[in-house]
């Protein structure tokens, strides 16, 4: 199976390769979860939760876990996950997640490809709507994704376990 995660998905115009995640690229994608604002403080550690959760994320047809790569490196990821409901008609949704871009290529676009492409992705899957949900305190990400289109429509609440 590991030769079907070789294969693009999507290449942008700048070079950054995307494809599915494997368990080689769970320690880089932990190193640019720890680069982020709020990753800094609540990410980095033993790896093995990340690989437990990468396992199960892999294993799950639901699930897609992708990186971007450039030069043989890994310089962005995101999941997609497709989430079956009752409502709006039994219609599926996507849960975007985990967006990230390394620093030194933030602003070049790549970020706005991948949503892109996970958006269309979502249409393929016969998704009725993309959700994703961005912490508060992340302005420039609210203002990125509206330019993208999305609406804030819904009030979010977590509660820590």
């Amino acid at each position: 199976m590991a030769e079907l995660f070789t294969t693009a998905l999507f290449t942008t115009p700048s070079g950054v390769s995307f494809r599915r995640a494997t368990a080689a690229d769970v320690p880089r994608i932990v190193q640019i979860l720890i680069a982020d604002q709020l990753g800094v403080s609540r990410e980095g550690g033993d790896l093995a939760p990340y690989l437990a959760a990468f396992e199960a994320i892999d294993g799950d047809p639901a699930q897609l876990l992708v990186v971007g790569e450039q030069h043989g490196e890994v310089v962005a990821t995101f999941q997609l996950s497709f989430i079956p409901g009752l409502a709006r008609r039994g219609s599926l949704r996507a849960q975007l997640e985990a967006v990230r871009v390394a620093d030194s290529l933030r602003g070049s676009g790549i970020g706005t490809q991948m949503v892109e492409w996970a958006i269309a992705e979502s249409r393929r899957r016969g998704c009725s709507l993309v959700q994703l949900t961005t912490d508060k305190r992340r302005t420039a990400a609210h203002r990125f994704y509206q330019r993208l289109g999305f609406r804030m429509s819904h009030q979010g609440m977590k509660l820590q376990l």
